[in-house]
């Protein structure tokens, strides 16, 4: 079988639904199973040089307090061992550089650089959006942070980044992570790895 992941490196449900993912596959005893991590943006509008996070998130939300929204995500995480750190994030970037550097990663690295930057983001608080910033979690991903840094540069991979959230809106994709199996199944949001398991075993058996 095949998974379609459509996510966002600035979605922290995305986060939390690879890492069940991940729990899920671990436990998985079915036909092997690929997966193919594919960019969404929740929203390019946002300019280059990201924008001021707390002052973005609350013209998103309206006069909810911030907290509120920050909690689900936070307990969620901390459940499947993910400690998601809201306060200590200062920008809400442009997602493109981060979705470039995932698309220029080789593949056997690239599941292991989604979740440094997912870290990264969530975790440290660092501006993905930044190159030297993306430049170094290449780096310490064990990827050449010279090169990548110069491919990041140029518009290497943009076209395939772009090309993958254009297919997620013609597609009627609205909302991340979204997973589609074999090109015919598809469920949405961060489902619990054990409901992961069983829509994967009923697709498996023929009965989805």
């Amino acid at each position: 079988m095949h998974i379609d992941l459509f996510y966002d490196t600035t979605c922290p449900w995305c986060y939390i639904g690879k890492r069940h993912l991940q729990l899920a596959l671990a436990q998985w005893d079915g036909t092997p199973i690929s997966v193919r991590y594919r960019s969404f943006f929740l929203n390019e509008r946002i300019p280059a040089a990201g924008e001021d996070f707390r002052s973005y998130m609350q013209a998103k939300v309206g006069g909810a307090p911030l907290e509120q929204l920050f909690a689900g995500p936070r307990q969620a995480g901390l459940r499947v061992g993910l400690h998601l750190d809201f306060a200590a994030i200062t920008r809400a970037p442009n997602s493109l550089l981060s979705h470039r550097l995932i698309a220029l990663t080789p593949a056997s690295q690239q599941e292991a650089v989604i979740d440094a930057v997912y870290a990264a983001y969530f975790e440290q608080g660092r501006d993905i959006g930044n190159l030297e910033v993306l430049a170094d979690i290449a780096g310490e991903a064990s990827l050449d942070r010279s090169a990548m840094h110069a491919s990041l540069l140029t518009n290497a991979a943009q076209e395939q980044v772009l090309a993958d959230a254009r297919w997620a809106q013609q597609n009627g994709i609205s909302g991340v992570p979204f997973y589609i199996v074999d090109e015919r199944y598809a469920w949405s949001g961060a489902q619990p790895p054990e409901a992961i398991v069983q829509m994967l075993t009923r697709i498996d058996r023929g009965h989805p």
